[in-house]
């Protein structure tokens, strides 16, 4: 186990303890099948990012002899308390998997053939699938010790195989045909699957003609992706970052991921590789469990999953006519995916055709393979409207994408702009100026999540239309500050980072602790993804020795140490893994008793507040602060998928007591939800009734 510092937790460890907790949704039994397998599908994506992100960058930082972290830690202690920790979490993953989820999936009908049990029809199906579609596009190479070892790009899974001459020679899953494939049920199956992978070792000796295959292993390399494009390259940034993606499928090597059945082949990829015994993980079962999430969301086993909770049109919006009217009488907030994205959709849609609308400015980070929303924004620019779109191509792996989308933009006469030199664009920020009978309105949406019609079904966030005119005047402000030439300028509401977001922050905490009385307690109540910034965590600590009551939701990384006697004894951790993945930041501040409450976009990190373009919003409607206030205080009501941060670093998972009611804070956030939804429904249409005397004939 971690020592406990008396100040921090370990940045990195506390994220693989969060990813335990991801697991530890797919260990429980009462879970339907298929969401048990989704879980390890994400526990297994999260590790991938992680080494090419986190991993890479300790390594990087153990290369230049850097020294120790905020927890005290060394990089090559880092590495190996992360290894020690992912090889347990993986040795579990693997075990739930091929001893629970596997032999459920079976009953299920969904049932997995490994080639040991093909039937002879089912042999017969993937002989010939193999000589028709598979062996045309293998690509065998030979491995030699004494020379550059031929591309292995990263996460692409290979067989190696071992001959009997001892030469060694691999050969590439192909990434073109599908990983899972579906065979011809035998009596008493129902839907039988197969990997690709298994197809490939099986009949590999139809690629060596003349030598005999002695042993065989599939493997994994995962590597650095944690390198950053030339900011100096202003004119060809594009083909600067395209270069980027280029590099990372040849990068450094930082992990081997391997089905651990032939120690010899283990040891010369190693080897060849340059990796250590600590970078290799054996997989005893299928690797790369990203790629069965096909399997998680298949069609027509709905049985085998959670009820859906169908996501609703908020009912203080018009479903059949633009937003306009309604949010001239009062903010509107959205709580995603409980509520549709539909309306942030709609809203862009009915911006790009409305003849009264003159421009759409907006911030685009991570967006969908489809997205509606970049389609609007194209189709606005066709029909005059002048649109500005600031993609950011340095979103990590969505850069591709990114790229794509802009240049399709820039075709349709949308004005792009590719993000900011030094910093990422963060901000979710939409504005839109229509010229009305009053003069110019503008309409701005913020938001806590991306403008991604696929993530705003998965992702629980917070997003906000307004057009409070301090806030519109702000949001102007701001695009002319990230798409031109602008100075930053003071704003009445809006707070930036990296100009003041911290530095308010730090002011707001402090705030706190100096208001704090008997008659007026100090509170602070945070909703966050990650705390790892030392400087806040510092001002945390300051005010809860000054008697400030601080409560925080942290979803993932939590570098403070809770419930530390004269340090933190007063501040409580607690993190929600649940169906949905919590990404909302919410920050409520008592003020002595005059509460102010915050939405933002920015984590507790370094990176947020130093490096990014962020933004933190005021909720200034009563009725919109009222509702986020009780969205925040429910998560600490959780009592079934509530873990609690101890002073030692173990996070235990909440239960509830005897003489407790069982609280479920996404279930019930999205009930309240739908029953508000049935009211208004059925609730009596407030309207006069005209009557008119038909005319005379």
């Amino acid at each position: 186990m971690q020592t406990v510092p008396f100040r921090y937790f370990n940045r990195d460890l506390s994220w693989v303890d969060f990813n335990a907790r991801v697991l530890g949704e797919a260990l429980r039994r009462d879970l339907p099948v298929l969401d048990r397998l989704k879980f390890l599908t994400i526990v297994a994506s999260n590790f991938d990012e992680f080494f090419m992100v986190r991993v890479a960058a300790i390594k990087r930082a153990q290369r230049m002899n850097l020294g120790r972290d905020p927890a005290g830690l060394l990089p090559e202690e880092q590495l190996r308390l992360i290894a020690e920790k992912v090889k347990g979490i993986t040795r579990e993953t693997y075990r739930c998997l091929n001893e629970e989820v596997l032999p459920e999936l079976s009953k299920a009908g969904l049932e997995l053939i490994r080639p040991a049990a093909y039937s002879q029809a089912q042999f017969e199906y993937l002989e010939n699938l193999f000589l028709k579609e598979v062996f045309p596009i293998l690509t065998p190479l030979r491995i030699e010790d004494d020379a550059e070892p031929p591309s292995m790009g990263n996460l692409k899974l290979h067989g190696a195989f071992l001959l009997d001459n001892g030469k060694v020679a691999i050969v590439q899953i192909p990434t073109a045909l599908d990983r899972i494939i579906w065979l011809p049920p035998e009596p008493n199956q129902v839907k039988p699957w197969a990997l690709l992978d298994d197809v490939v070792m099986l009949w590999a000796s139809r690629l060596f003609n003349g030598y005999t295959i002695k042993e065989g292993m599939l493997f994994k390399v995962t590597r650095d992706a944690d390198f950053s494009v030339d900011e100096e390259r202003d004119e060809d940034f594009v083909e600067a970052m395209a270069e980027v993606l280029q590099n990372r499928e040849h990068s450094w090597p930082v992990r081997l991921s391997c089905s651990g059945n032939s120690p010899v082949l283990k040891e010369r990829i190693a080897r060849l590789l340059k990796l250590d015994e600590l970078d290799i993980y054996e997989m005893p079962g299928p690797i790369d469990l990203r790629s069965l999430s096909e399997l998680a969301f298949i069609k027509g086993f709905d049985q085998f999953r959670e009820p859906p909770w169908p996501p609703l049109w908020p009912v203080e919006l018009p479903e059949d006519e633009p937003l306009w009217e309604t949010l001239h009488e009062k903010d509107v907030l959205l709580q995603l995916p409980y509520h549709s994205f539909d309306p942030v959709v709609r809203f862009i849609q009915d911006a790009s055709t409305d003849p009264r609308v003159l421009s759409i400015k907006i911030t685009l980070y991570r967006t969908s393979g489809d997205s509606p929303i970049v389609k609007a924004l194209e189709q606005a620019a066709r029909n005059g409207k002048q649109v500005t779109v600031l993609v950011e191509l340095k979103a990590r792996f969505d850069e591709e994408r990114n790229i794509t989308w802009a240049s399709r933009l820039e075709r349709a006469g949308v004005i792009v702009v590719y993000g900011i030199a030094q910093l990422k664009v963060h901000a979710k920020i939409c504005l839109v100026v229509r010229r009305e009978d009053n003069g110019i309105c503008r309409y701005v949406h913020l938001s806590t999540g991306n403008y991604n019609d696929k993530t705003a079904r998965l992702y629980s966030d917070l997003s906000l239309f307004t057009i409070n005119q301090q806030i519109a005047q702000d949001a102007t402000l701001f695009f002319n500050m990230i798409t031109g030439y602008s100075v930053i300028q003071s704003m009445q509401q809006l707070i930036i980072a990296p100009v003041n977001l911290k530095r308010r922050l730090i002011e707001l905490i402090d705030r706190e602790a100096k208001r704090s009385s008997q008659e007026y307690p100090g509170k602070i109540v945070a909703k966050l993804n990650s705390l790892a910034d030392v400087e806040v965590i510092n001002a945390l600590y300051r005010a809860n020795q000054a008697g400030v009551s601080i409560q925080l939701n942290v979803r993932g990384i939590c570098m403070l140490v809770p419930g530390v006697p004269g340090l933190s004894e007063h501040i409580q951790v607690v993190s929600i893994i649940d169906r949905y993945l919590e990404h909302s930041r919410i920050l409520y501040f008592a003020n002595g008793g005059a509460e102010e409450i915050y939405i933002s976009s920015a984590d507790w990190m370094s990176r947020n507040l130093d490096r990014r373009i962020e933004l933190m919003v005021p909720l200034l409607d009563a009725s919109v602060t009222n509702t986020v206030k009780g969205i925040l205080f429910s998560f600490f009501k959780d009592n079934t998928h509530s873990h609690v941060l101890a002073p030692d670093g173990v996070w235990s998972r909440r239960s509830p007591d005897t003489d407790e009611e069982a609280f479920r804070v996404q279930e019930a956030l999205y009930t309240e939800l739908k029953l508000a939804s049935e009211l208004s429904r059925t609730a009596p249409r407030q309207e006069f009734i005209v009557r008119r005397r038909p005319p005379a004939e």
